[in-house]
């Protein structure tokens, strides 16, 4: 059981019973126990790796089969705010996926332009062109996420004044800011704040708390958190009281 919270930073209650065939009573008597791994932090329904820090980039793929629905619930939330002939950058990542997937099921969107990095952000819009316009940063291909960083990744970024950034990220925490797991993609996610007039942070449950080694952004930077259920309460509320709007998902 610890192994798993260790692996993936933020377990819930549930689906630890679930996945070990134990009550929740026993789960959470197993967390409190004194012999319990020292690296592993009970928080409101659930439990989290205590330092909260990430160190190993998983792949595209790997990270999309985790929490799928609760990213797929953030997506709808997030597109739900464009309307139609807004400009928008839609950052890397498989919740940022979602995002996209989502305004791809918005029929009633019309005149929207998409500046991406992604090359699974661009695939996903792919079927809606023309009504949906996407450009590709251009750069250097990270095959581990499809995205596209330094060199050239810039170019585009510092010339284009979007209204609404999407932007992923490994770790949310109230005094570290926003952190990424690599260097190359945090540069280009902190030109893509720039670049925006408001910025929509989309980022599920077990990244709060999470503090990775890139840091590229402050949470003043941030106009609108989406996150979902399995976000610990405390820390939904500590960046709330931030004055981050923060939406949790059902």
């Amino acid at each position: 059981m610890f192994s798993l919270i260790e692996e993936r930073g933020f377990m819930r209650v549930a689906d630890l019973s679930n996945i070990f065939g134990i009550s929740e009573v026993t789960v959470r008597s197993d967390l409190d126990h004194p012999d319990a791994s020292p690296r592993i932090q009970r928080v409101h329904g659930g439990a989290m790796v205590r330092d909260g820090r990430s160190h190993v980039e998983q792949t595209f793929e790997q990270s999309e089969v985790a929490s799928a629905d609760e990213k797929a619930a953030i997506g709808e939330a997030a597109a739900a705010l464009v309307i139609p002939g807004e400009s928008l950058i839609i950052d890397v990542g498989t919740t940022t996926t979602a995002v996209a997937r989502a305004l791809a099921r918005r029929r009633d969107l019309e005149d929207v332009v998409v500046f991406t990095n992604g090359l699974t952000i661009a695939a996903e819009l792919e079927p809606e062109i023309p009504r949906i316009s996407v450009i590709l940063t251009g750069g250097r291909l990270r095959p581990r996420q499809h995205s596209l960083v330094d060199p050239l990744a810039g170019l585009i970024l510092e010339q284009v004044n979007v209204t609404t950034a999407f932007v992923g990220c490994t770790g949310v925490h109230p005094e570290e800011g926003l952190t990424n797991i690599n260097l190359p993609e945090a540069a280009v996610k902190t030109l893509m704040i720039k670049a925006a007039h408001r910025v929509v942070v989309v980022a599920e449950g077990p990244k709060l708390g999470r503090i990775s080694v890139a840091r590229f952004a402050d949470l003043a930077d941030v106009d609108v958190l989406i996150t979902g259920p399995s976000a610990p309460p405390e820390l939904v509320n500590q960046i709330r009281d931030r004055g981050i709007a923060t939406t949790v998902t059902e």
